[in-house]
């Protein structure tokens, strides 16, 4: 039984009292022996001596005491452990649960989904990412129109490819209408991606267009020499070691890979078409990859007019509130991806540092 010192200090009084009740003084109490703060004792246990039995009533009364203080201790305990637990709990569900995504509603409003960054696999403009936003802003009865917030330099054709067909896709099922509204940029794979947008809004210093497909990289053959460094590359396949940026050029092998380029820019060309139709006003330049400001970009035909995300929600669409439905990666997608995907990550690396990934851009 855990008593505390001073409940011990006052049973050992009471036991020291019971085998000597009275010293050579029968008609006299002996003085109560002071308690742990060095106060005179109660009398009590002294008169409670004449009865019967008053030993056990009063070590009933302690260990019930004691009981109390025990049951105490554990309800505090049992407290503060639950409260750890759900501040462990709240943090788990952090990590692991919200992506950003916003929930359906029914109150009218203008979806927002952004298109920032890199366009690339695993990137937070990806085609997972952003094509599960879209889904469900246009799902979303109460969505009245979607935007596409675009600040990108551009990036993979291939997932360009694929917002883009989704973005055909689920206007003709949902027929609702989508905007693309540029900030900063809009160039190469994200221009690929606006012109699947119903009307295209720009800032008067957006940069637009860049409408080309490039595959860039080294030579160092010319360095070697000079340093006396060999290259052997041993390859099964004539041409597995295309673009080997440590090997010589080979014409043949060049002229694979323009060609391929040029099928690429062919297919980023028609898209745009098919997306801007009679308001693109081509020029000899419209498809050399420049690119122009947002207020030449309206002149071009490229874009449609100029304005912000909030005005075309007001003005454009007609519902002022703005309801987020980005798709964003949380903390445990990245602890994930970070070490679950390395290897695969090394060898897209590997292949982009030999320019055997194109690029729009």
């Amino acid at each position: 039984m855990a008593w505390s010192i001073g409940t011990r200090i006052t049973v050992y009084n009471l036991l020291n009292f019971k085998m000597n009740p009275m010293d050579n003084h029968p008609q006299q109490n002996p003085p109560p022996a002071p308690d742990l703060w060095g106060q005179p004792a109660a009398a009590a246990p002294a008169a409670a001596a004449s009865s019967p039995g008053w030993e056990r009533s009063v070590l009933e009364r302690l260990a019930f005491d004691t009981l109390k203080e025990q049951r105490a201790a554990r309800r505090w305990k049992i407290f503060f452990r639950l409260v750890w637990l759900g501040l462990v709990i709240a943090f788990v569900s952090y990590l692991f649960g919200s992506d950003g995504t916003a929930t359906k509603t029914s109150t009218e409003h203008t979806a927002v989904v952004e298109l920032k960054g890199e366009i690339a696999s695993g990137a937070d403009a990806s085609a997972e990412y952003v094509i599960a936003a879209l889904r469900t802003a246009f799902e979303d009865d109460g969505a009245k129109a979607v935007v596409l917030l675009i600040n990108s330099p551009g990036g993979s054709p291939v997932q360009a490819g694929m917002i883009n067909d989704e973005i055909v896709r689920l206007k003709a099922q949902y027929k609702k209408p989508m905007y693309a509204v540029v900030e900063e940029s809009c160039a190469s794979a994200a221009y690929y991606i606006a012109s699947a947008a119903d009307s295209i809004y720009v800032d008067k210093a957006s940069i637009v267009g860049s409408i080309g497909v490039l595959m860039d990289g080294f030579g160092f053959t010319g360095t070697m020499d000079k340093l006396g460094v060999e290259r052997r590359l041993l390859t099964a396949g004539a041409n597995k070691g295309m673009l080997d940026p440590f090997s010589p050029m080979n014409e043949k092998q060049k002229a694979y890979a323009q060609q391929m380029l040029s099928q690429i820019h062919q297919q980023f060309i028609q898209v745009v078409r098919q997306g801007r139709g009679d308001r693109l006003k081509e020029t000899d330049d419209t498809f050399s990859g420049l690119f122009w400001t947002g207020q030449e970009a309206v002149k071009l035909g490229l874009a449609d007019g100029l304005g912000s995300l909030d005005q075309v929600a007001r003005d454009v669409v007609g519902a002022e509130e703005v309801v987020d439905y980005t798709r964003r990666e949380n903390v445990a997608e990245r602890f994930a991806k970070r070490f679950g995907a390395s290897v695969g990550a090394g060898a897209v690396g590997t292949l982009r540092s030999m320019s055997l990934l194109p690029s729009v851009r």
